[in-house]
């Protein structure tokens, strides 16, 4: 049985940028430190496998949404973002990753995946697809329901405790109780600074003409971002529209997660202005949607697996903006360690991980307008000067750990 206080894909899982990407949901620094090097090399193998598996359930379950998987590319615009992205494609071959999982592109190559106007190197990862997010979990939630789950949407889970789950009508039961709420955790009763519900925000253009996709020629299934501190991810969809997505959205103090966060006219100006930018034969393309969601943000930005045979109770989560691939290795981690199976995804690094909690209010709440300040007057000053922005430094107490 699944109770969803809202709808199946109400939350991050249907309003996410589309991305099934092979990231691992942390930092390599903090897995090697509790399982090695090995274990982490392993969590890495299995995010570009999960990938392949959920394009496998996409085809063996006839879920319409859309899933191509055409790699993934990273493009740097500055002499800042390339130093970036080669200090990262360095980080990535000292722990194992070769060149048939991520490589260097100069401009000319990326040419041959898409036309962007401003870019001076990438690199490109073939571990990587594109979806329509929302159309993933309902199709989901319609392969779990042939299958005998019961799902209840409209049920508010008020208390979860091993063994049980107690909501406004009734309360249920049950040998094994999994918790899987993501950035909404934080409205249980003290689970409120478990992680910081951090919203990503997103546009989408009006379906594009061929002769502009021509223009552009974005090849099917790529997902692109960029190496701004405040990055962009975008995805060309199924139904030929520019889907962009960004960071920067206000964090309001009273209320974390609320439905005025969703929208905001600065983050949507500068998504706009990246379409601008970057695919200038979209120019003229109508803005037709905007949304967003909260991403749950542990505070070492690492997710987590947990589950107790004693009590029965399990739960994952503090994806980091990574869920899509990370809820599913979450998914069938806690399937084997509820049912004993002593598989490779039990020894995952990510498996028992703990995390402390964020600090209290204000200082969370000051942390997360320092990360959105200081991250977009970095970027300023980087497109301006051509130069790094040392400002970010001051973030390192709350930024991802490497």
């Amino acid at each position: 049985m699944v109770v969803e206080r809202e709808i199946v894909g109400f939350g991050p899982s249907g309003r996410n940028g589309g991305w099934v990407s092979p990231k691992i949901a942390g930092s390599w620094g903090v897995y090697a430190a509790r399982g090695g090097s090995d274990a982490v090399l392993r969590a890495e193998r299995t995010t570009y496998q999960t990938v392949d598996e959920i394009g496998s359930v996409v085809d063996r379950e006839g879920i319409d949404c859309g899933f191509a998987k055409a790699g993934m590319l990273m493009v740097a615009t500055s002499s800042p973002q390339a130093s970036r992205l080669h200090a990262e494609l360095d980080s990535a071959r000292r722990h194992g990753i070769g060149e048939d999982d991520l490589r260097l592109l100069q401009r000319g190559d990326v040419d041959e995946l898409v036309h962007l106007r401003d870019c001076q190197v990438a690199t490109f990862s073939p571990n990587a697809a594109r979806i329509d997010p929302a159309r993933l979990a309902r199709g989901l939630a319609d392969a779990c329901d042939r299958v005998g789950v019961a799902i209840y949407e409209g049920t508010e889970a008020i208390d979860i405790a091993p063994r049980r789950v107690r909501c406004r009508e009734g309360t249920v039961t049950a040998n094994h109780v999994i918790r899987a709420t993501e950035s909404y955790t934080t409205q249980f009763p003290g689970e409120a600074l478990r992680y910081l519900p951090l919203y990503s925000l997103m546009i989408a253009t009006e379906p594009l003409p061929p002769d502009v996709w021509t223009e552009i020629g974005w090849r099917d299934g790529l997902v692109i971002g960029d190496r701004h501190h405040l990055f962009f991810y975008a995805q060309r969809t199924a139904d030929g529209r520019i889907a962009i997505g960004g960071r920067g959205a206000p964090y309001r103090l009273r209320q974390p997660i609320q439905e005025a966060a969703e929208r905001d006219a600065a983050v949507r100006a500068r998504l706009e202005a990246t379409i601008l930018r970057q695919f200038p034969a979209a120019a003229g393309a109508a803005i037709t949607h905007h949304w967003g969601g909260p991403l749950a943000v542990p505070r070492d930005w690492c997710m987590a697996i947990t589950y107790d045979p004693g009590t029965g109770l399990g739960w994952a989560g503090g994806y980091s903006g990574h869920g899509v691939v990370a809820a599913s290795i979450s998914g069938r981690t806690l399937a084997d360690l509820v049912l004993g199976r002593k598989t490779d995804l039990v020894t995952l690094p990510w498996v028992g991980h703990r995390t402390r909690r964020w600090e209290p209010e204000p200082l969370r709440y000051l942390a997360s307008k320092a990360i959105v300040r200081v991250l977009g007057s970095a970027d300023r000053y980087e497109d301006r000067s051509n130069r790094p922005a040392r400002r970010c430094r001051l973030l390192a107490p709350v930024l991802p750990p490497s």
